[in-house]
């Protein structure tokens, strides 16, 4: 049965506004670029989190490429960010953007940040992708960077998404949930495994908030109208995490 329909993006006459944020790895669009792009397409995203994005020959023309067969734009990320990249819809109102390298541990990949601050109607939001170390000590670590860039960029509201890379019982999400809502907890909707699409039994992707953004629903896409079980399992090696948010009108 399909999950309930999620709350279609809008601002409130407050000032307040509902987008849905998408978080996806998409595998260096290895797989099926035109599956990909119908999911992120049906899922109507005002902002999507992507983690593997193309870092090396010809990235920037990748990243175009999918951001203009799924409908948005851009907005920052890519190999600048060592593979997270963010793409927005043109209800965004760009700020801000940077891009953050992490620390290199020798012998392990580079990881990095894709970060910016966007307004919807009067709503300021903060949003990150990132995607954590499959090293244990060094994931943890990760996360304690993610949780002090959401904090510099000095706005009441904040998004991060990603590939964490540890379930919700392991030591790093743990600490990013300690401190933001894990949306699915907080209000799951549609399916919770996100790896593998052919095999989904753990959750390794999420989307995290912080206490003032209202969660209305999230979790994986499964039976959403628009996205196939076929495009899932060919579009890469994740299945991806959708939220619907309302984010309060900035003071």
């Amino acid at each position: 049965m399909p999950p309930t329909p999620l709350p279609t993006p809008h601002t409130t006459p407050d000032g307040s506004a509902v987008i849905r944020v998408l978080s996806y790895n998409i595998r260096s669009m290895r797989d099926d670029e035109n599956a990909l792009a119908r999911v992120i397409r049906a899922c109507a995203p005002d902002l999507v989190c992507v983690q593997e994005a193309p870092r090396f020959f010809r990235w920037r023309k990748h990243a175009a490429r999918l951001a203009a067969k799924s409908e948005l734009v851009v907005l920052s990320g890519g190999a600048t960010a060592a593979g997270p990249l963010l793409l927005c819809s043109l209800r965004a109102t760009v700020e801000r953007t940077e891009d953050v390298l992490l620390p290199l541990t020798p012998g392990l990949h580079r990881r990095g940040l894709a970060t910016a601050v966007v307004r919807f109607g009067g709503a300021r939001l903060g949003v990150l992708s990132c995607h954590l170390s499959l090293q244990a000590d060094e994931r943890y670590a990760q996360a304690g960077m993610v949780l002090q860039r959401l904090a510099a960029l000095d706005v009441p509201h904040a998004v991060a998404a990603g590939d964490v890379n540890d379930r919700p019982g392991g030591r790093a999400f743990r600490r990013l949930a300690a401190e933001l809502q894990d949306c699915w907890a907080v209000a799951p909707w549609g399916g919770e495994y996100t790896s593998t699409p052919a095999d989904p039994h753990q959750r390794i992707d999420a989307i995290f908030a912080t206490k003032g953004v209202e969660v209305l629903g999230c979790g994986v896409p499964a039976g959403l109208e628009g996205v196939s079980d076929d495009d899932l399992r060919a579009a890469t090696d994740h299945l991806p995490v959708l939220a619907a948010l309302r984010v309060p009108a900035a003071v």
